[in-house]
């Protein structure tokens, strides 16, 4: 593929907005991972991860307190809704266990009444609840952004691609919240990318 800095360039320009988008926030073991597997897909704008679910003022890598890795999610509510992304982080991992290591802990977080509600539903609809699962399931009092080094990950693995975002003039936030950059890091991490959403990546792509 080729990318060009215009091509990413325009790219955010067309994507929703912040204020447009909704949130959505869960901790599911290493975050690399989940940020590659949740950027592709359609409906969700961008993402960032970072540190959630404690009570340490000042988390980082090395030093996490009692929080956990977590990952954040902004989608349209247009094209994709909270439960499908909350469908999506319990096909991820196994509710029935917990990693005894904080650090990689499965949590679900609630950020609006909304949320909570939907997250009840769910489990509701499977006869699960939050006293009978090992997940944990969370107000979310603040999210805690993990260092430049944490964001994007499987992009920053390929020079090819991410070398465009500095020749683009984008700094470490800039890439952190692009659109192009959460397509290009589920790319990069293996997945298949939505049509229309590619970037000129090739579409033959092995999803993992």
């Amino acid at each position: 593929m080729s990318l060009t800095t215009s091509t990413i360039e325009e790219y955010d320009r067309r994507a929703p907005t912040p204020e447009s988008t909704e949130t959505a926030t869960f901790a599911l073991g290493c975050f690399w991972g989940p940020d590659g597997r949740f950027g592709a897909l359609d409906g969700v704008v961008r993402t960032r991860v970072g540190y959630a679910g404690g009570t340490s003022p000042d988390p980082t890598y090395h030093d996490l307190g009692d929080h956990t890795e977590a990952l954040q999610v902004d989608f349209d509510p247009e094209q994709r809704s909270f439960e499908s992304l909350l469908n999506l982080a319990f096909h991820g991992h196994d509710h029935t266990r917990q990693p005894s290591k904080r650090q990689y802990q499965n949590i679900v977080f609630a950020s609006t009444a909304a949320q909570a509600d939907t997250i009840r539903s769910y489990l509701d609809a499977r006869g699960l609840t939050r006293e009978g699962i090992a997940t944990r399931v969370e107000q979310l009092s603040a999210f805690h952004l993990a260092e430049a080094s944490h964001q994007k990950h499987s992009l920053s693995g390929r020079q090819s691609l991410s070398n465009t975002f500095e020749q683009a003039g984008y700094d470490d936030a800039d890439r952190r919240e692009s659109p192009a950059a959460a397509k290009l890091n589920g790319y990069a991490a293996g997945r298949e990318l939505p049509a229309g959403h590619d970037l000129g990546t090739s579409t033959n792509r092995t999803v993992y």
